[in-house]
């Protein structure tokens, strides 16, 4: 239902309103407030946010259309105007137009005319809020999903490509923040996600200025990849950064003996990167998989707070840029090869 309001000194209009629109009245297609003055009408405007549309007469007492279409972008930027004048108020309506009116009707009022400009003018409120709403999801699907994935959906073979994947050389890393299981079980909901988020945010922050991308938060835990020159350079280099920055955060007032650590695995290679899901039940997830991946996240899992791991292929790449040692032979899971792995310190 459409809330329109009429402003008109004239008390038949509303009489007439009523009569001509009685079938849209009585279906809820729309609802009519009259006031006699321009005061009158911002003041419910004022009380009322779901007025949308305002038709008004330039003339009338207190205070006349062209004041109160000026003070209507104060009360909403959505209400749209409509002037209803005579031929002889031509210089009015220019002023109205050019005070942003978004069209005007004449006197005496022909009630097709005024339909007809009703419609297209709720058609025009219509699709602004649509683009405003368009606007504020796409804020809030930033905050949900990495700019990678927005910039895919960009593209115009999106609709047709949503299952195609590709093989890429990336870097991928896995960072834990050790212990705060432990908290989950002690603290109230609200102080767990207070702190988790706050983690969140430095652990993050490092990673973007790396070029990396978060491809997912694990419960505790954050996945990110990084492509593109010395990748894997980078990613070490946030792993560093994230060490560094977490562990010189000021202790949490009011949980005693917690002191925020972060462990973490990475590895480089070749992987799978696209949407993993159900494409038919519209849940995707854009991703990357592959031995790389799962080996990284088992790097992660081995690894002691404090402690960055690398297997030996990642080891060899990385040994003259960053201070390593070994840390001998690792059996992870769900892998036959042992694994040599090395301790990134600095």
């Amino acid at each position: 239902m459409t809330k329109i309001l009429v402003a008109d000194d004239e008390t038949d209009l509303e009489i007439l309103i009523k009569q001509k629109f009685r079938k849209q009245i009585r279906e809820h297609q729309y609802e009519f407030v009259f006031a006699l003055t321009g005061r009158e009408a911002l003041e419910k405007l004022q009380q009322d946010p779901n007025i949308e549309l305002v038709f008004s007469d330039i003339n009338m007492p207190e205070m006349d259309g062209l004041t109160l279409l000026e003070k209507l972008h104060d009360v909403s930027p959505i209400i749209k105007t409509v002037i209803v004048s005579a031929y002889g108020d031509m210089e009015n309506i220019r002023t109205a137009m050019n005070r942003g009116a978004f069209d005007f009707i004449t006197k005496p009022v022909n009630f097709a005319d005024f339909e007809l400009t009703l419609k297209k003018t709720i058609e025009y409120v219509t699709q602004l809020k649509q683009t405003l709403q368009a606007i504020k999801e796409n804020n809030i699907l930033k905050m949900y999903v990495d700019e990678s994935v927005l910039k895919f959906m960009e593209k115009k073979e999106f609709e047709q490509s949503l299952t195609v994947n590709e093989n890429i050389e990336a870097t991928v890393i896995f960072i834990d923040i050790c212990g705060f299981t432990s908290i989950t079980e002690r603290e109230k909901p609200d102080v767990v996600v207070h702190l988790l988020n706050a983690y969140f945010d430095v652990i993050v922050k490092e990673i973007t200025a790396q070029n990396g991308y978060v491809d997912k938060f694990i419960g505790d835990a954050v996945m990110a990849v990084f492509q593109g020159e010395y990748h894997l350079d980078r990613a070490i280099e946030a792993c560093l950064a994230v060490r560094t920055a977490i562990q010189n955060m000021p202790p949490e007032k009011g949980i005693a003996g917690f002191l925020p650590e972060v462990s973490a695995g990475a590895n480089s290679g070749e992987m799978i990167s696209g949407n993993i899901g159900a494409a038919g039940l519209r849940r995707l997830d854009y991703t990357v998989i592959g031995d790389v991946v799962n080996t990284a996240q088992r790097l992660q899992s081995k690894a002691h707070p404090g402690q960055i791991l690398i297997e030996a292929k990642a080891y060899n790449k990385i040994k003259e840029s960053f201070n390593c040692r070994p840390v001998g032979q690792l059996e992870v899971k769900n892998k036959k090869e042992i694994l040599e792995v090395f301790e990134v310190l600095n």
